[in-house]
């Protein structure tokens, strides 16, 4: 039976890194640049467990199940172990006009100049830049920036405003969590966190389990952190009517009367 081809590797001295071919068996040696002495399989060991471990992985949850799953890091597309859905992985970045639906975990950007339209979209993460137009159901973090146009509707894990950006929108929002630090115009409901970092503007109302205001923050609406009702400033009370109490009902119960018996008669 033939002797098994010995083979060599690169090894790296650790006394001053230079890289000289040794055999892959070979136990120790001296290096040709310092002369110093080393073990060439104790320089062996962290990459051939770096190999057996295998390639370097990333934790994903399924859009259908929201199982958590473990793919590697370079994969396009995976299948869910908890049940048994196709998952796409990769990332797509919109540059011009497309009518199509996307369900992807990886992230989804629409640049300036890219238009989504008739679309249902679930990613894993979005970044809106240009124009958008359909339902949208972002897992992870949804970004938007101040060229977005964007029509239909949205909800996402985390809803980031970058600073020096604006955004306006006419419904309530809804997310997970927040993290604002440009400019924000609408009605905010988050069942975690909302953030608001110190260049960050926002008009409008927020509720949210926790609410964060960094110094010089500018915040104009009501306020519901938890279970009780916080206003930024103090709100007038409403001033009281001249008629109020039993009179004006009385008033009210005699006209709907009075306007009974002239129709009977």
């Amino acid at each position: 039976m033939p002797a098994k081809k010995q083979g060599t590797v690169k090894v790296a001295c650790p006394h001053c890194g230079h890289q000289q071919a040794e055999p892959d068996s070979g136990y120790s040696t001296n290096c040709k640049k310092c002369g110093q002495y080393y073990r060439v399989q104790d320089e062996l060991k962290p990459a051939r467990r770096a190999a057996e471990k295998g390639p370097e992985q990333r934790r994903l949850n399924c859009l259908d199940c929201g199982g958590e799953i473990l793919v590697p890091v370079s994969a396009q597309s995976s299948m869910c172990k908890h049940c048994s859905s196709y998952l796409d992985l990769r990332d797509y970045q919109i540059t011009s006009a497309v009518s199509k639906n996307f369900k992807t975990t990886g992230t989804f950007v629409v640049e300036p100049k890219g238009y989504v339209f008739n679309t249902e979209c679930v990613v894993g993460a979005a970044v809106i830049r240009g124009r958008f137009l359909g339902k949208l159901v972002v897992e992870r973090t949804l970004t938007i920036h101040a060229t977005a146009d964007i029509k239909g509707t949205f909800t996402a894990g985390c809803l980031v405003i970058p600073a020096g950006e604006h955004f306006h929108w006419p419904a309530p929002i809804r997310a997970r969590s927040a993290d604002i630090a440009g400019e924000l115009t609408a009605s905010l409901h988050a069942q975690e966190t909302v953030t608001l970092q110190s260049t960050a503007r926002l008009f409008g109302d927020v509720e949210a389990r926790q609410l964060i205001i960094e110094a010089g923050a500018v915040i104009v609406g009501n306020l519901r952190i938890g279970e009780k009702m916080v206003r930024p400033w103090p709100v007038p009370e409403p001033k009281p009517s001249r008629e109020t109490g039993p009179r004006k009902q009385t008033v009210a119960k005699r006209k709907t009367i009075r306007k009974a018996t002239t129709r009977g008669g």
